[in-house]
């Protein structure tokens, strides 16, 4: 998934960065009030990690902005405001979580894991689709009952797609919630990805569709 990480703290931002990346996200890191609603206004984001005190602008006046003008992305709030005032005002702003600084970071990957469940319609970590089953928390694929090893961006790719069933994701969609801003993307790099998912679970189980883009398809 891609996430937008709003921290002006650099030594928090690096880490929260680094740890959600090796949970597979793509994750890109502002600092400022003024940066996090231009990401948000100009990229697909999954989630936003949303810090409060931020240079520019207050992040919780920048949630609220959001949700005045239906921006719909989903917000977890990190921040060191940890009276039960400020945790009411973020909720009641639009938030879909708050964590308290210092955190764990394994808390807040488990934090992001539960947000994206709930935007998605879905009460457990396993997303089943036809024989494909991936566990979202422990990041496995199983296809038919066997385990299958995929790289980080196969299973990136996929868990995209099959986050959302019988919807359709263009080849741009899909580098927007593949690649950070400080990747370079080869000209054919989601074919290859797709390529090799085909190769390694089943030659029909990703349709494409001229015009519309790449989708999983129904069970035959």
């Amino acid at each position: 998934m891609r996430l937008l990480l709003v921290e002006d703290d650099s030594m928090i931002g690096a880490a929260a960065q680094e740890g959600l990346r090796r949970e597979g996200h793509t994750v890109d890191w502002v600092r400022k009030g003024r940066e996090a609603e231009a990401a948000v206004a100009g990229g697909d984001y999954d989630l936003v990690l949303l810090d409060l005190g931020l240079p520019g602008r207050d992040g919780l006046s920048i949630l609220k902005s959001w949700r005045a003008r239906a921006v719909g992305v989903p917000v977890v709030i990190v921040t060191a405001r940890d009276a039960v005032a400020d945790r009411i005002a973020g909720l009641d702003a639009g938030a879909d979580d708050y964590l308290v600084k210092p955190f764990d970071l394994d808390e807040l990957s488990a934090r992001v894991r539960a947000v994206l469940r709930r935007r998605s319609g879905r009460s457990d970590a396993v997303i089943r689709v036809r024989g494909l089953e991936i566990d979202t928390a422990a990041k496995r694929v199983r296809w038919e009952g066997e385990d299958v090893a995929l790289s980080a961006r196969e299973y990136a790719l996929l868990e995209a797609l099959a986050d959302r069933p019988g919807a359709y994701l263009t080849r741009a969609q899909l580098e927007e919630r593949l690649y950070g801003w400080d990747e370079e993307i080869a000209s054919n790099a989601v074919e290859v990805h797709i390529h090799a998912l085909r190769r390694k679970l089943d030659p029909d189980l990703i349709r494409n569709v001229r015009g519309l883009g790449y989708t999983l398809a129904e069970a035959p």
